[in-house]
């Protein structure tokens, strides 16, 4: 993914307006369950007219099923997906096989920005990253709220890009994540709840110096 101002803006909300007013700051655009599941899965093809679509599904199933929620996504309009790696290799590789058939990007979830993403995730997230490394994935998500996670993860992942939730509302501060090395930060409700154009602006801004 191509990295401008750094930041991949979370829309879980119905208001998908809000996509054209601040595109020109942000990289990508992350869509979860409840906006597909209220809207229908033509809603990634309409934002993907603003900026390229990260489908956020967490996919976590059994290899067939895996790909063909991969295969819906990209067929949709999504340039990248996200999926869980607790899974094994055989899922993973079951969404990357279908994301070479669209050009299309897949992120692992090494662990969860919340508080419970502690409780098991922790103890694997380092093996799921080298899976990920090792079977050609784009890059992982590794949580803002922790950025010494960041740091130690981003040692095992090298070169593949890491995406960081957490920003704003969950206590992750951007400028922190980027400097233990996260490539972009994920951030949602810091930026549509209130002035959205406005908070997208001053987030860029934020972000400008760290970036260069």
């Amino acid at each position: 993914m191509q990295r401008k101002t750094g930041i991949v803006v979370a829309l879980d909300v119905d208001d998908t307006s809000i996509a054209a007013k601040i595109a020109e700051w942000v990289d990508a655009i992350k869509v979860n369950y409840p906006l597909v599941l209220s809207k229908g899965i033509s809603v990634i093809r309409e934002l993907a007219a603003y900026k390229p679509v990260i489908a956020d599904f967490k996919i976590a199933d059994v290899p067939h099923i895996s790909a063909k929620i991969a295969e819906l996504a990209f067929k949709n309009g999504a340039k990248a997906v996200i999926t869980h790696g607790f899974t094994g290799s055989d899922s993973v590789k079951a969404v990357l096989k279908v994301a070479s058939q669209f050009d299309g990007e897949v992120y692992v979830v090494s662990e969860l920005s919340s508080e419970g993403g502690k409780e098991f995730m922790t103890g694997v997230s380092e093996k799921i990253v080298e899976m990920a490394k090792k079977l050609g994935c784009s890059g992982i998500i590794a949580p803002a709220t922790r950025p010494e996670r960041i740091k130690k993860l981003r040692e095992i992942a090298g070169n593949m890009q890491i995406l960081s939730p957490g920003v704003g509302a969950q206590g992750g501060k951007a400028v922190e994540a980027i400097r233990a090395g996260a490539d972009f930060i994920i951030v949602g409700r810091s930026i549509y709840e209130g002035d959205a154009v406005k908070n997208a602006k001053a987030l860029a801004e934020q972000l400008r110096e760290v970036l260069k």
